[in-house]
């Protein structure tokens, strides 16, 4: 879940140290630095990272209203509306993961499953989910309910600081995909509420945002692999309209296990071509 060592790297920033002498030297040299033409293809990639960031931060502004709504429903005792307003609460998360995730110390407050952190600090939308499901019931729950408004906030505030690089971006697309393919195929995400084809569609939908984002570029540079990514896209959320019931999902233990195979197998054709979408940033 936490990828604050790979974020952290993604995240870093290289910088030109210029010397801050008055030589007539150095005075040329920085004329010659302002005749240098700006890169098109980085102010493509520079926008896009802006708009991402905008998407992330909507959001997980949706995030937090909805994780509003389902604290408050534990907190008051509706084990249904709880339960009802679980995993769509989660889908906003889980499609601005990539950003979400840069805070290694928030994600686990908030995501942790059980056994990925002491018993004592697991907190968040998994420990709760095993309350409703397995233990039927919100009491002795409110105290994490409470927690988790207060960490979702703070995200949200923290969301404000990320620097989103062209980087990031690709880096958080191919992510998103082996999320799906490591927890959410495994059926091991939601374990108790089996509501694990919304988390797997919004990691989808997330990636697909990134790439969209990217797709004018991609075309400039690979038009064949763009197209390829596009069709994968496409295969993977046709099988996922499958197991839609209404604007949700079907449990997934509903699923048999061809129907598991296949949405693996269509996540791993997906995930090849998308692995290389670096090709924006290289040099022309």
């Amino acid at each position: 879940m936490q990828k604050l060592k790979m974020a952290a790297a993604i995240l870093m920033s290289t910088s030109l140290l210029f010397g801050c002498s008055n030589s007539d030297n150095s005075t040329s040299a920085q004329k010659e630095k302002e005749k240098l033409p700006v890169k098109e293809g980085s102010e493509k990639l520079d926008e896009v990272a802006l708009k991402y960031r905008e998407y992330a931060l909507s959001e997980i502004e949706a995030f937090v209203k909805e994780t509003e709504t389902f604290t408050s429903a534990v907190k008051t005792g509706d084990i249904e509306g709880a339960k009802e307003t679980y995993a769509p609460a989660r889908m906003h998360y889980e499609r601005a993961e990539p950003i979400a995730e840069v805070f290694g110390d928030l994600d686990p407050k908030i995501d942790a499953r059980e056994g990925d952190v002491p018993e004592k600090e697991w907190t968040g939308y998994h420990r709760i989910e095993k309350g409703l499901w397995i233990e039927n019931t919100t009491k002795g729950y409110e105290q994490y309910a409470e927690q988790l408004m207060k960490d979702v906030n703070l995200l949200r505030a923290k969301v404000e600081t990320v620097d989103v690089t062209p980087e990031l971006l690709i880096t958080g697309a191919v992510d998103l995909l082996n999320e799906v393919s490591t927890s959410k195929v495994t059926g091991e995400e939601d374990r108790y509420s089996h509501t694990d084809l919304y988390d797997f569609a919004a990691n989808v939908q997330g990636a697909e945002k990134i790439y969209l984002l990217l797709k004018p570029s991609l075309m400039e540079k690979d038009q064949a692999l763009s197209e390829d990514i596009q069709k994968q896209f496409n295969s993977v959320f046709g099988l996922l309209e499958q197991h839609k019931i209404g604007e949700g999902y079907k449990a997934y233990t509903e699923l048999t296990k061809p129907e598991v195979k296949q949405l693996s197998q269509s996540i791993d054709a997906l995930a090849e071509p998308l692995s290389q979408i670096g090709v924006v940033t290289e040099e022309t």
